[in-house]
């Protein structure tokens, strides 16, 4: 049974091996360059600026959502997905809609007008997925948002 949660500072290790994984899939495996304590401290130190979810199954993180709040002048507080990652083998077993269903149940609950990402033009899988939360595709930026009515 996978476990959706909010992330806590000892899953930080894993959650740099998830993005880590996901950079090697994005085909810029020496992209990561953040180092486990900026890492760890910007996410649980004095002033967060990340919050994250993690999907957890037998003891293990196999996904997460990593999200922090933007402001839009024109939209008010809107939270942005920065990383939405499921471990290679975990794929296709739904953990990816638990993570994304958690986090917009999560902006919506603080109020934020609605949630913005950006996934690569080539990434088909992530495409088709965010097309079923009828998501709101930009052709020129490939930037994507999905607006709540409060």
């Amino acid at each position: 049974m996978t476990t959706i949660r909010a992330a806590q500072a000892a899953d930080c290790p894993a959650m740099l091996e998830l993005i880590r994984e996901l950079a090697i899939y994005e085909r810029q495996p020496d992209a990561v360059t953040v180092s486990m304590e900026e890492f760890v401290n910007s996410g649980f130190g004095e002033q967060p600026v990340w919050g994250a979810f993690v999907a957890e199954r037998d003891g293990r993180i196999i996904g997460l959502a990593l999200y922090y709040i933007r402001y839009s002048t024109w939209k008010g507080r809107r939270l942005y997905l920065e990383d939405l990652i499921v471990t290679e083998e975990a794929r296709g077993m739904g953990i990816g809609k638990l993570l994304l269903d958690s986090t917009v149940a999560y902006a919506k609950e603080k109020g934020y007008s609605g949630m913005m990402w950006q996934v690569l033009d080539w990434n088909a899988p992530a495409i088709e997925f965010y097309k079923k939360y009828n998501a709101d595709f930009d052709s020129e930026w490939v930037n994507v948002s999905l607006n709540f009515q409060n």
